[in-house]
C-alpha cells in the first residue's frame, strides 16, 4: 500500500462508518480510515466488513482481533492518538504516548504476525523534539508511514495546529509523514503539504461538514452532500445512531440544531424517517424491495 502523496480521510469516532468512507473516496479520497475500534468488541462482531483502512484500540485481546480485520482491510492502524477520555482511561490512544517500550512491542509484533500494513497516528508530545524522538523510535520498528495530528492532547479543537512541529517530524523521518489538522478546503491541502514537507495530509472535521472537499474542481453544496450521505446509509442499512450523529456534525457546522431540519433529525426514529426528511423517500421504498425481493 503506497502512503505517498495521498489524500486520506481521517478516523472519527461515531461517524467513520461506511457511508461517510465511500463518500469520501467517491469525491476524490486516496485512504479512508474507519472509527476507532476497540479490540475486544471487535471480537464480538461476527460481519464481514468492506477493504477499507480499520483502527483498533490496543488491550490484550489484539492477537486475535487482527486475525479477524486482516482478511477485510487494506492496513491497520493503531489508535495511539485519540484524546478522549475513554481512550485515555483506557490505557488507549493517546495514553500509549507515554509508553514507547509498549509502542515498540505492539508495533512489531503486529507486523511479524501480519501480510498487511501496520502504521500508527500520533499526537504531538509535549515538545517538538520529544515527538521527533518518538517518531523515530516508531519508524525503527518498520511501519511503512507514520500520521501525526499537530494538536497536544491537551489542545482543544478550536487551537491552531502546529504544523510547524509536524513539519519537524517529517524533516526527521524516512518513510511518509502523513500531516493532519486544519484542512478545512481543498487548497489546504497544498497549504499544509507545503508548510509541513509532509508526504500526504489528512482531513478530519472539514471532510465530516463536506465530504466533497476531496474534490479538486471544488465542494460540493451542503445539501447535496447530505442528500447523498443519506443514500449511503440507505443502500448499506446504515446504524441509525451513526446516521443521524453524522448529520447532526453537518448541520452544526453551517447551520444549528435547534432549526426544523436539526430538530427532525434528532427525533427521527428509522432509516425511513431520515429519507422522508430529505426527500429520498422513492430511493428508500427502492432499496426496501429490492431486499425483500
Amino acid at each position: 500500500m503506497d502512503y505517498t502523496n495521498k489524500l486520506v480521510l481521517a478516523p472519527m469516532v461515531r461517524v467513520g462508518t461506511l457511508p461517510l468512507r465511500l463518500l469520501a473516496a467517491e469525491y476524490g479520497a486516496d485512504i479512508t480510515y474507519g472509527e476507532e475500534i476497540i479490540d475486544h468488541k471487535l471480537l464480538k462482531c461476527e460481519r464481514r466488513l468492506n477493504e477499507l483502512v480499520r483502527r483498533k484500540g490496543i488491550e490484550s485481546c489484539f492477537k486475535w482481533a487482527r486475525q479477524m480485520l486482516c482478511k477485510d482491510v487494506a492496513a491497520i492502524d493503531i489508535n495511539m492518538g485519540c484524546p478522549k477520555s475513554f481512550s485515555l482511561t483506557g490505557g488507549m490512544g493517546a495514553a500509549l504516548l507515554s509508553k514507547p517500550e509498549l509502542i515498540h512491542d505492539i508495533l512489531t509484533t503486529l507486523r511479524r504476525n501480519l501480510d498487511i500494513p501496520v502504521t500508527c497516528k500520533i499526537r504531538l508530545l509535549n515538545t517538538s523534539p520529544g515527538t521527533v524522538e518518538l517518531a523515530r523510535r516508531i519508524e525503527k520498528t518498520g511501519v511503512p508511514a507514520l500520521a501525526v495530528h499537530g494538536r497536544r492532547i491537551k489542545d482543544r479543537p478550536r487551537d491552531p495546529a502546529k504544523w510547524d512541529e509536524i513539519a519537524d517530524v517529517a524533516a526527521a523521518l524516512s518513510i511518509p509523514v502523513i500531516a493532519n489538522g486544519d484542512v478545512f478546503e481543498y487548497e489546504d491541502f497544498k497549504r499544509i503539504k507545503d508548510a509541513t514537507g509532509a508526504s500526504s495530509i489528512m482531513a478530519a472535521r472539514g471532510a465530516l461538514w463536506n465530504a466533497s472537499i476531496f474534490c479538486p474542481k471544488g465542494k460540493l453544496s451542503w445539501e447535496e452532500v447530505k442528500k447523498e450521505y443519506v443514500r449511503k446509509s440507505i443502500l448499506w442499512d446504515n446504524d441509525l445512531k451513526s446516521t443521524k450523529q453524522t448529520l447532526k456534525e453537518m448541520i452544526m457546522h453551517y447551520s444549528c440544531l435547534e432549526f426544523r431540519e436539526g430538530k427532525a433529525v434528532i427525533k427521527s426514529g428509522s432509516l425511513a424517517d431520515l429519507a422522508k426528511l430529505y426527500g429520498e423517500e422513492e430511493y428508500y421504498n427502492f432499496i426496501a424491495a429490492t431486499r425483500g425481493a
